[in-house]
């Protein structure tokens, strides 16, 4: 069965979210976010618009997808458990506090995760539990 749960498929939802995340911010200024501020130029604006709306896009499938299947509190939760998790790296000494470019990388690699989790949550808890959300359910 397609639905089924299986550690590849998370891998390429894993590989998906980070290739949003990345694509739309990171620390190396090579980023839509970093287009768009430092190149005004108006002749690539249509390119510019474009590229936003499919990121808008993919932004709006994991957003819509975590905030189902994990909810409010399961998505805060999942943000509450990698942002300890850094604290954890960083109070611990395995992460320096002061290393702002790596402390980015860990934080957009921790939002991939959240996406990714909240994208596989469903498929997770039906292998766990045996328990079938409504959208799932073939007419």
């Amino acid at each position: 069965m397609a639905s089924n749960f299986s550690w590849s498929g998370f891998l390429t939802r894993f590989v998906a979210a980070l290739m949003l995340v990345f694509v739309t911010y990171n620390p190396e200024q090579l980023s839509y976010f970093h287009w768009i501020v430092a190149d005004r130029d108006t002749q690539r604006l249509a390119l510019k618009v474009f590229a936003g709306v499919v990121l808008l896009i993919g932004w709006t499938v994991f957003l819509r997808a975590t905030l189902r299947s994990l909810g409010l509190i399961g998505t805060t939760l999942a943000i509450a458990f990698f942002g300890t998790l850094l604290w954890v790296m960083v109070d611990f000494g395995w992460v320096a506090a002061n290393d702002r470019r790596l402390i980015s990388y860990l934080l957009l690699i921790a939002l991939a995760a959240v996406l990714s989790t909240g994208m596989s949550w469903s498929h997770i808890r039906r292998r766990m539990s045996g328990q079938v959300d409504v959208d799932d359910v073939d007419d």
